[in-house]
């Protein structure tokens, strides 16, 4: 019986180390947007998505290969701290897809949004040239949709132009990326 005990123990205590340094390793690799309140150009979510911007971007799938590739063209104007951000995709296979954005500024360099195809609302932070922005978003696949977590990251490199990463996942796995350029026109 003493030695089913020390299994158990034993049990216990692998998994307390292995949960402490999954802990460990996932706060070790998480990207804090306060780390870039110091880079320059400020990004300020407002004055950068206002009047005309062009977009184009890649799809690549969990395994890093590009599977589609678009076009977007988006339009933003805002009233105080609401605006409205339209957008079109135009896809490598023919396909156009359209979205628009309903966006609040908050206290704190926070924001929140809501769009035709987001399932509840998008929480963001902008700080220093990044912007930081989660939701789930409901996207067609085959006869049906898909809902998928989505984890933006968009960084001002220029005055008139942003790179994003889109990281995309499903029960916590990933599942795809999104790499796009955006420029003001």
């Amino acid at each position: 019986m003493n030695i089913f005990k020390c299994i158990r123990k034993c049990d216990l205590f692998v998994s307390a180390v292995f949960l402490s340094t999954l802990l460990l390793l996932s706060a070790c690799s998480s990207r804090n947007i306060e780390s870039y309140s110091v880079n320059l150009p400020k990004l300020d979510v407002k004055e950068f998505f206002s009047g005309e911007l062009l977009a184009s971007g890649i799809v690549k799938n969990s395994s890093g290969e590009v599977i589609r590739y678009f076009t977007a063209k988006l339009t933003g104007e805002w009233q105080g701290n609401r605006g409205t951000l339209k957008e079109v995709f135009y896809f490598n296979d023919d396909k156009i897809e359209y979205r628009t954005w309903q966006l609040e500024i908050k206290p704190n360099n926070e924001f929140t949004g809501t769009a035709n195809d987001v399932i509840g609302v998008a929480t963001g932070q902008q700080n220093g040239n990044a912007i930081f922005m989660t939701y789930t978003l409901q996207i067609p696949f085959s006869d049906d949709t898909l809902n998928l977590n989505v984890d933006d990251r968009m960084f001002l490199v220029s005055p008139d132009t942003l790179i994003s990463e889109s990281y995309l996942s499903k029960f916590g796995f990933d599942v795809g990326e999104v790499v796009l350029t955006i420029r003001k026109i």
